[in-house]
């Protein structure tokens, strides 16, 4: 009784990250705004990455990469755009090697095209744990003022 449901928002880093667009695609209606850190968006884009491992020539078994690009899609905050409603902030480092660049390239692009309020920071030669302590402060502080002004406390 305590929560104002009005003032729901979500925010989280790599996983974290992928877990709050998941939270704003599938669930506008919660979740008002949220904050997406370097985020995986698709996993289909990767699934013949071999850094990731989805590579058929390391396994004697081979795997239905029709069924597994189905499922990976499925799992995708992407999957999810025509759902999307709620405003986010993106934040990426442009040198991220955990989750590519493309991965945000590609959401704001889907979120433009449906109309989803969005607003992007890229941090400049920053990778995936941003190295820089400058770096840290920027990003926290500017998501500490995007969900104030988004939920109005």
């Amino acid at each position: 009784p305590n929560v104002d449901g009005n003032r729901i928002g979500i925010w989280g880093g790599s996983y974290g990250g992928y877990l709050t667009a998941l939270a704003l695609a599938r669930n506008s209606g919660i979740f008002k705004t949220g904050v997406d850190f370097h985020g995986v968006h698709d996993w289909s884009l990767d699934i013949d990455n071999p850094v990731w491992g989805f590579t058929q020539l390391k396994r004697y078994q081979r795997y239905d990469v029709k069924a597994l690009m189905k499922i990976a899609w499925e799992s995708s905050p992407d999957s999810a755009i025509a759902t999307w409603k709620s405003p986010v902030l993106l934040i990426q480092g442009d040198d991220d090697r955990n989750v590519e660049f493309h991965q945000m390239v590609d959401l704001v692009e889907r979120l433009r095209i449906a109309r989803v309020p969005f607003e992007q920071i890229v941090i400049p030669n920053e990778i995936h744990g941003f190295l820089r302590y400058a770096s840290w402060i920027y990003a926290d502080t500017a998501t500490a003022e995007y969900l104030t002004r988004q939920l109005r406390p």
